[in-house]
C-alpha cells in the first residue's frame, strides 16, 4: 500500500511539474515571427511581380502589333516602289518608241 501511496505522489509531482512547464520557448517565438514576416514580404513582392510580367505580357502584346503592322506598310512600300518602277520603265519604253518614231519622219 505504501508503493502505491509513494507512486501516486511522485506521480502528483510530476504531473504538477509537467503543468508549470513553460513549452513556450522565446527564441522559437521569435523565429516564427520572423518567419511570417519575411512570408508576408515575400508575398507582398510576389504580387508585384505577377503585376509587372502582366504588364509586360501587355506591352509585349501591343509591341507586337506595332511590328507587324510597320512590317505590313514596309511591305506596302516595297510594292509601290515595284509599281513605280514598272511605270518607269514604260514610260522609258513609250519615250524610246517615240524618239524612234520621230527620227523615222525626220529622215
Amino acid at each position: 500500500m505504501n508503493s502505491i501511496n509513494e507512486k501516486e505522489k511522485k506521480l502528483i509531482l510530476v504531473l504538477d511539474q509537467l503543468k508549470n512547464l513553460d513549452l513556450t520557448n522565446p527564441e522559437l517565438q521569435n523565429n516564427i515571427e520572423n518567419l511570417n514576416k519575411q512570408k508576408n514580404q515575400l508575398e507582398i513582392e510576389k504580387n508585384e511581380l505577377e503585376n509587372k510580367y502582366k504588364e509586360l505580357l501587355v506591352e509585349h502584346s501591343l509591341l507586337t502589333k506595332k511590328i507587324e503592322e510597320i512590317k505590313n506598310k514596309e511591305k506596302q512600300e516595297q510594292r509601290k516602289q515595284i509599281e513605280f518602277s514598272e511605270k518607269i520603265d514604260e514610260l522609258n519604253q513609250e519615250t524610246d518608241t517615240l524618239l524612234e518614231e520621230i527620227d523615222k519622219w525626220q529622215m
